[in-house]
C-alpha cells in the first residue's frame, strides 16, 4: 500500500510540515488569521442584500427580483454547510494536517464565489445557492477548523488566547470584506435606462407590475424615489427593468479570485509541532479547577457524553441569538432608524464594518479573559448580559431619535462581542472538558450547532418580521383612502396581495398616502424576534450551568486502551 505522505499531494500533509527545533511558534497565528479574514467575509453578506434584491430593477426591486428572505437563506445555507463540513473535516484535519485542509478550503471558497457570480449574471438563484451556499460553505467549514487544534498544540500554556487568535480573523472578516465589497459594487454598477419623471410617463398596472407606454410598446419599469436613484447618480423617476447593473456579479468574480490567492499563500505557512513538543521552560501547572481535565476523551466517545450536548445547546443558542441579526443588520438599522438624517448608506455600511470589528475584538478579549475567569463563567456573562441587552433593543426602536440610535448601536455592538467570544472560547472549553487529543475533531462535530443556528436565526428573524410586515401593511391599507390608493398604485385595494407580492406596495409607500398622524410601524418589525432571542439565552444559561467534568468511564484509557494515537 502506497504511503500518502509520498504521493503527489504529500507535500501538503502534516508529516511533511513538522517544524524543526527552534521554530518560532508566533509565525503560525498570522496564517490562520489570514485564512479566517477571507472566510470571515461571510459576515458581510448583508452588504449584498440590497443589490441582490434588485438585480432586475437595479434602482428599486422589480416584480421578478429575488425577495430579501430568499437571499438571506443563501447565507443560512453557507452556515449550515459550514457546520456539517466541519463535523467531517475536523476528523480529516487530524489525519492530513492544516495545510492540506487549508488549500482545499481556498479552492472551495474561491470557486464558490465564481459559481455564484454566474448565477447572479444569469439570474439563476439556485446557482448562487450552489456556489456561495454549498461549495463556499464547505470552504468555510474546512477553513474554520484548519488552525484550531494546531494552535492549541502550539500554545498549551494559553488555550483561550490561542483559540482567540485562531478564530479572531473570522470575526474580523467583514471589517475588510464589507468596504471591499461596497467598493467593488460601486465600480461595476451601472444605472438602468431612465424614461423620465413619474408624472411625465404614461404608466399602467397589470398583475401588480408597472409598465410604461413607449414608442416600441409596453416595457416593465420601476419607479425610484430620489434616494434610490441618487445611489446610481440618477434622478427620481421611471427606469426600465432589465437594464443597468448592480455590480454584484462582478464583485463576486473579483472576490473569488482574491480570496483564493490569499488563502493558498496562507495555508503554505502552516507548520505543526513535533510529537511531545512544549514551550521552553513551561510545565503544566496543578489544576485548581475541576473543570479542567488532564485526561482525554476519544472523539467518538465525546458525542456520547452529556457534556457534549449541553455545550452543543450553549453554542447553538448563543449563535442563534446573534446570527439572524448579523444576516440582516444593514436592513434592520435602516428600517428602525432610517428617518434620521445620520442614517445614510455610508452610515449603514460603517455599521456593518463595526459589527465585524466588535465581533473580532470579542473573540480575542473574551477567549483571553476565559484563561483567568474560566470558560463556564465566561458563558454565564454572555447569557446574563445578553438577555438584558436584547430586551433593550425594542425599547430603543420605540423611542426613536438620536439617543435611541446611540443606545441601539452600543447594545448591538456588545452583543456582537459576546457572539464572537462564544465561538472563540468554545474550543478551549472543549479542551478543558475532553482533553487535547481530539479537540480539533470534537470541535468540528460541535459546529453542527452552528449549522442549526444558521437555520434558526435567519428563519426566526425573517419569518417574524414578515408576519409583522404583512400585519402592518394590512392595517395601513385599511386606513388609506381607496381613491388615493388607486391614484398612487394604479390598482384597487382588492389587488393588495398582488401589489405587495410584486413589491409595488410597501410600508413606506403606504405611509405617503396614510392619514395625518398615522404612526409608521416599521420600527416595531423586530420586537418579537428580540424577545425570542432573549428567551434562547435564558435556556442556554441553564444548559451551561449543568456542565460538569466528564466521568472517568469516558476517558480514553477506559474506552480505547491506554495508547491511542491522535487521528
Amino acid at each position: 500500500m502506497s504511503d500518502p505522505a509520498a504521493g503527489p499531494l504529500g507535500f501538503l500533509r502534516k508529516e511533511n510540515i513538522v517544524a524543526p527545533d527552534g521554530y518560532n511558534r508566533w509565525r503560525v497565528p498570522p496564517a490562520s488569521i489570514a485564512i479566517h479574514l477571507c472566510i470571515g467575509s461571510v459576515y458581510a453578506w448583508s452588504v449584498f442584500n440590497p443589490s441582490l434584491t434588485r438585480e432586475l430593477g437595479v434602482v428599486a426591486s422589480a416584480a421578478g427580483d429575488w425577495s430579501l428572505s430568499s437571499v438571506v437563506w443563501v447565507f443560512s445555507v453557507a452556515i449550515v454547510v459550514l457546520g456539517l463540513t466541519a463535523a467531517v473535516g475536523g476528523k480529516w484535519l487530524e489525519e492530513v494536517g492544516p495545510r492540506y485542509v487549508g488549500v482545499v478550503a481556498a479552492t472551495l471558497w474561491g470557486g464558490g464565489f465564481l459559481v455564484g457570480s454566474g448565477g447572479i449574471a444569469t439570474h439563476q438563484l439556485w446557482l448562487v445557492y450552489l456556489g456561495y451556499g454549498v461549495l463556499g460553505g464547505a470552504g468555510l467549514g474546512l477553513g474554520y477548523v484548519s488552525p484550531v487544534s494546531t494552535l492549541i498544540r502550539w500554545f498549551p500554556d494559553r488555550r483561550g488566547m490561542a483559540t482567540g487568535m485562531a478564530i479572531m480573523g473570522f470575526g474580523g472578516g467583514a471589517m475588510i470584506g464589507a468596504p471591499l465589497t461596497q467598493w467593488l459594487l460601486s465600480i461595476y454598477q451601472q444605472a438602468p435606462e431612465f424614461l423620465g419623471a413619474e408624472a411625465a410617463v404614461a404608466l399602467v398596472t397589470e398583475g401588480g407590475r408597472r409598465f410604461a407606454e413607449t414608442a416600441s410598446g409596453l416595457v416593465e419599469v420601476v419607479v425610484a424615489n430620489a434616494e434610490q436613484a441618487a445611489a446610481f447618480g440618477g434622478e427620481e423617476g421611471v427606469y426600465v427593468v432589465g437594464t443597468g447593473n448592480t455590480g454584484a456579479s462582478g464583485a463576486f468574480l473579483t472576490l473569488g479570485i482574491v480570496y483564493f490567492v490569499v488563502m493558498v499563500f496562507a495555508a503554505f505557512q502552516y507548520r505543526v509541532p513535533r510529537e511531545g513538543w512544549k514551550p521552553e521552560g513551561w510545565a503544566p501547572k496543578p489544576v485548581a479547577s475541576g473543570m479542567v481535565t488532564q485526561n482525554n476523551v476519544h472523539i467518538d466517545q465525546a458525542i456520547k457524553t452529556r457534556q457534549f450536548w449541553l455545550l452543543w445547546i450553549v453554542l447553538c443558542f448563543n449563535v442563534t441569538a446573534g446570527i439572524g441579526v448579523i444576516g440582516v443588520a444593514k436592513t434592520m438599522i435602516n428600517e428602525i432608524f432610517g428617518d434620521l438624517a445620520l442614517v445614510t448608506a455610508a452610515f449603514t455600511g460603517t455599521y456593518v464594518l463595526m459589527i465585524s470589528v466588535f465581533n473580532m475584538i470579542g473573540r480575542f478579549f473574551w477567549a483571553s479573559a476565559s484563561d483567568f475567569i474560566g470558560r463556564k463563567n465566561t458563558y454565564h456573562c454572555f447569557f446574563i448580559l445578553g438577555t438584558i441587552l436584547y430586551f433593550t433593543i425594542p425599547f430603543f426602536a420605540a423611542s426613536g431619535g438620536m439617543a435611541a440610535l446611540i443606545g441601539f448601536y452600543i447594545a448591538t455592538m456588545i452583543i456582537f462581542t459576546m457572539y464572537g467570544g462564544g465561538f472563540a472560547t468554545i474550543p478551549a472549553y472543549l479542551a478543558d472538558i475532553f482533553g487535547t487529543m481530539h479537540v480539533g475533531g470534537i470541535h468540528g462535530r460541535l459546529l453542527t450547532a452552528w449549522s442549526t443556528a444558521g437555520v434558526l436565526g435567519p428563519f426566526a428573524i425573517t419569518y417574524l418580521r414578515n408576519l409583522s410586515k404583512e400585519s402592518a401593511i394590512a392595517d395601513l391599507a385599511s386606513r388609506v383612502d381607496p381613491a388615493a390608493f388607486v391614484e398612487k398604485f394604479g390598482a384597487p385595494l382588492s389587488q393588495l396581495n398582488e401589489l405587495v407580492a410584486a413589491n409595488t406596495v410597501t410600508i413606506a409607500k403606504l405611509m405617503e398616502i396614510a392619514p395625518a398622524g398615522t404612526v409608521d410601524p416599521t420600527s416595531t418589525l423586530y420586537n418579537t424576534t428580540m424577545y425570542g432571542m432573549a428567551a434562547l439565552l435564558v435556556i442556554a444559561f441553564f444548559a451551561n450551568l449543568m456542565v460538569r467534568p466528564v466521568a472517568k468511564k469516558h476517558h480514553v484509557e477506559q474506552t480505547h486502551g491506554s495508547a491511542v494515537p491522535a487521528e
